[in-house]
């Protein structure tokens, strides 16, 4: 589904991507995990064109992306809920979700089921939430455009665990209904519950791919890669 190849990006002069190489298959959930400022934001920038790359390739379902604008990446069926939730401050929880929403099998009613707060805090203002509303809000918003792909990234940062168990529960859900999802988070255990298959990217290359059993069964490689 989506195919990522020989990716390179930079901010200015600074380069942060070489040659990253990563896939996801339809309903697959792959994992991109990392220490801080290994590149793993801006890998999803990358692919969601909110970052125009140097070089390599961004393909999803045969059709390149690569140098497309967001608002053609997104229609193409990649929603995001990126890092720091992003909610419009200045309008409501209903017409947050509903800003970006496109037809298809989740609506608004579908999206108040999955996280009935929203459906109780459906008038507040969006600097009104707590962290974890605003996260359900952002997620909310994402499956509105009715993705075939969720990115997330830093899924549960700074949550409560309550709301963290939240999140991966729905996160189970929307994948045993076939949606694709590519993730960061920094919850290994939850990930490799989740995900299917898992890349650790190290000074913007992917250093490590494998499957959540190998991922599980080898914890010299999470702490030589992921320990603090």
């Amino acid at each position: 589904m989506l195919s990522v190849a020989g990716l390179e990006a930079a901010y200015g002069s600074s380069r942060v991507l070489f040659g990253v190489e990563l896939a996801v298959g339809a309903g697959e959930a792959l994992a991109l995990l990392g220490r801080n400022g290994m590149g793993k934001t801006t890998t999803v920038r990358a692919i969601m064109g909110l970052l125009r790359p140097s070089a390599g390739s961004v393909r999803f379902e045969g059709i390149e992306l690569a140098g497309l604008r967001s608002f053609a990446v997104a229609r193409a069926g990649l929603g995001l809920v990126p890092e720091g939730r992003q909610v419009f401050p200045n309008l409501t929880v209903r017409e947050n979700l509903v800003a970006t929403a496109r037809r298809g099998r989740w609506r608004l009613a579908e999206v108040e089921a999955l996280f009935p707060v929203l459906a109780e805090r459906r008038t507040a203002w969006g600097n009104e939430l707590s962290g974890g509303e605003q996260q359900m809000l952002a997620i909310g918003r994402a499956l509105l455009t009715n993705p075939k792909l969720l990115i997330l990234d830093e899924a549960t940062e700074g949550l409560a665990p309550r709301i963290r168990g939240e999140i991966w529960r729905v996160l189970a859900r929307l994948k045993a209904e076939g949606l694709a999802i590519l993730v960061i988070d920094k919850n290994v255990g939850d990930l490799i519950r989740l995900c299917d298959r898992h890349a650790i990217l190290e000074k913007g290359k992917v250093a490590w791919t494998g499957s959540s059993a190998e991922l599980a069964a080898e914890p010299a490689l999470q702490a030589r890669y992921l320990g603090v």
